[in-house]
């Protein structure tokens, strides 16, 4: 009877094997790279409390430059007086904030040893424009305290938009339903050959399975203003959108160049974008003369050097093309 069952199980059974080598190796690839960070400062006592209180709290981060930044969550190193990581080994390093950007709730925080450890090698960096979903995902992080643990999903979807604790919204963020838990926030997202295409932030409590990163390829445009100015200087526009694709006849009907575009979620009352008369549902295709085919493409394009400036906004609305002016702000 074995002989007979044998044979239909052995291909669950080199799949399932297959999938084990696929974590274990990014686990092996990625958890040197992976610090715990105890933070030590101050907190607000409520969301509308002008009181502080000193506490202490934990998260992950991980090392992506070969002399020690690591970056990690804004909302893990917010009002820190002293940070500590932890590396795989349990080595204690001092580090110090270098800067964060709480509109996308990243941070770069930085060793202070002069002598780091051989093995705390940078990840390596992937690209998240190129997600599907139902790809594999490998999270690496520390929670509860726990550290360097791992647990692996897929990508679940893409394009959502998630609100920071600061009340502002995050574009273009990955879902996932590897497990996340407090002290996971930080800590990387992987594809299946070890790159990091998300910085773990936030999972919806009491839900089970959905969990969120920001992509990575927004991370790369802020941590190198971080190290550079430690923040962020940007306009804004008062959208919450997404990258959508767009359909090919509208492409070559118009001439546009791209394949994909910004859908407009949301618009915050009294924005410029309100002002311009953006509306919701609308498709935002160029923005000051270059082509939008995405999330990422807007933001950098937001200059803090825009803002006060009108801009020609474009628009597909319906079959229609639409330009708009519109004048950016400062993000305060």
């Amino acid at each position: 009877m074995s002989s007979a069952i044998q044979p239909s199980r052995a291909p669950e059974a080199a799949a399932i094997d297959a999938y084990s080598s696929i974590v274990t190796s990014v686990a092996d690839q990625v958890s040197p790279s992976v610090v715990r960070l105890d933070v030590e400062g101050v907190r607000p006592t409520g969301p509308q409390s002008r009181r502080r209180e000193s506490g202490t709290g934990s998260g992950s981060g991980f090392v992506f430059t070969p002399d020690g930044y690591v970056l990690t969550n804004s909302h893990v190193v917010s009002g820190a007086r002293r940070i500590t990581l932890t590396t795989l080994d349990g080595r204690r390093l001092p580090a110090q904030l270098v800067g964060e950007d709480p509109d996308t709730d990243l941070a770069v925080v930085r060793a202070l040893a002069t002598d780091l450890p051989r093995d705390l090698a940078p990840v390596t960096l992937g690209d998240s424009s190129g997600l599907r979903v139902g790809q594999i995902a490998v999270a690496v992080g520390n929670p509860y305290g726990f550290n360097c643990t791992v647990t692996a999903g897929v990508v679940s979807a893409l394009g959502r938009s998630l609100r920071t604790q600061n009340g502002r919204l995050i574009d273009d963020v990955v879902q996932t339903d590897a497990a996340l838990n407090p002290g996971n926030s930080g800590g990387p997202l992987c594809d299946a050959q070890g790159r990091v295409i998300g910085v773990n932030t936030a999972m919806i409590m009491p839900a089970q399975g959905i969990c969120f990163a920001i992509a990575i390829n927004t991370a790369t445009f802020v941590v190198g203003a971080l190290i550079h100015e430690g923040r962020v200087r940007r306009a804004f526009l008062g959208v919450a959108g997404q990258t959508v694709p767009l359909h090919r006849r509208v492409v070559r009907f118009h001439g546009l160049g791209i394949e994909s575009a910004v859908f407009v979620a949301s618009i915050e009352p009294g924005s410029p974008a309100a002002r311009a008369g953006l509306r919701d549902g609308d498709l935002i295709v160029g923005f000051a003369g270059q082509p939008t085919a995405g999330i990422d493409d807007l933001h950098r394009l937001l200059t803090e050097d825009r803002a006060g400036h009108a801009q020609e906004l474009e628009v597909m609305r319906g079959s229609e093309r639409v330009r708009l002016s519109v004048q950016p702000a400062v993000r305060r």
